[in-house]
């Protein structure tokens, strides 16, 4: 009996390792720190999504000195998390990114005001100070400034643009008259800064129709254009929206899911999933929301051209039918 026991284990293992061995490999470079905003990518590689689709998915985590397009590039990952902004830009410059699949539906970001300083509304903009992250997180808001007609190189009659940290620190110390927070992350710690949620001048960038796309998931033309890395990419998205379905339909266990991968404070990751649960989409790209994204960064002149095939259906096609 012991001796079928170990020949069984031993298949068991030989398996596992020609599993293993067949597995083909994918890195995938977030946009950010690990936290919620990544929960399915995360779910998937925890729950087996990716394994089972026969593939041995590397997530690696962004940062304040990380940009995706750089690292994709360079030939550090084989798809990034992307805001279309950014994605647009790099691929004007060379970076030829194509999108294959748009899971963030709607758009996070904000900015907020205190409620007793002195922008109540839009036309109270005029001679204050707004912070704004850049990064590529930048073009929403001065695509929103040009709408309005305001310049944003300082003076009574324009905006001064303070290039913001990522946190909430220049509304604490009142370095800014507003700041870019986005729902399910600097928000929360502005409430936790001591800020109340009607002490709040908040614009909502997608109630406001300014809504630029921002967490897709990019590959390069190049690589694109191989069968085999396109039948994975299929393989990938499948997994990873399986993976936002779960982490959308069991929040709690998925922000612990994060933090087992990284993320810090948990109370902060189970509310970020709650948040994030509100933006996500079946991952299909929302044609509609692809072309005001293009319409201002080139009304902002942020791209010179209309971009041509920078995106696909196809993945999505296969992958989410």
């Amino acid at each position: 009996m012991k001796k079928i026991m170990m020949a069984l284990m031993a298949g068991a293992m030989s398996l596992a390792a020609a599993q293993a061995i067949a597995a083909d490999k994918v890195t995938l470079q977030l946009k950010w720190v690990a936290q919620g905003q990544f929960g399915g990518y995360f779910v998937a590689k925890d729950k087996g999504y990716y394994e089972e689709e026969g593939l041995d998915v590397t997530i690696k985590p962004g940062g304040p000195d990380i940009a995706p397009e750089q690292v994709i590039a360079g030939g550090g990952a084989d798809v990034i998390v992307d805001w279309m902004g950014g994605a647009l830009v790099a691929r004007e410059k060379g970076v030829p990114l194509v999108n294959i699949a748009q899971p963030f539906q709607k758009s996070g970001l904000q900015l907020i005001c205190p409620k007793d300083g002195p922008v109540k509304t839009e036309a109270d903009f005029k001679g204050h100070t707004l912070g704004v992250w850049f990064f590529g997180n930048e073009y929403p808001f001065f695509a929103w400034m040009n709408k309005l007609g305001l310049k944003t190189d300082g003076g009574k009659d324009g905006v001064t643009v303070l290039k913001q940290s990522f946190d909430v620190q220049p509304l604490v110390q009142k370095q800014a008259n507003c700041i870019s927070v986005m729902t399910y992350n600097e928000y929360w710690q502005a409430i936790d800064a001591g800020f109340k949620p009607e002490d709040l001048v908040v614009f909502n960038y997608t109630a406001m129709g300014n809504d630029l796309l921002e967490d897709g998931l990019y590959v390069t033309e190049t690589k694109l254009k191989d069968p085999k890395f396109k039948e994975n990419m299929v393989k990938f998205v499948r997994a990873s929206m399986k993976g936002w379905k779960y982490a959308l339909e069991n929040p709690e266990e998925a922000a612990e899911i994060v933090m087992d991968n990284g993320g810090q404070d948990e109370n902060h990751q189970k509310r970020m999933m709650g948040e994030v649960a509100k933006l996500i989409g079946d991952g299909k790209l929302d044609m509609a929301t692809y072309d005001r994204t293009v319409k201002a960064l080139l009304d902002q002149k942020i791209i010179s051209k209309k971009p041509e095939g920078a995106y696909t259906t196809d993945i999505t096609a296969a992958a989410l039918k």
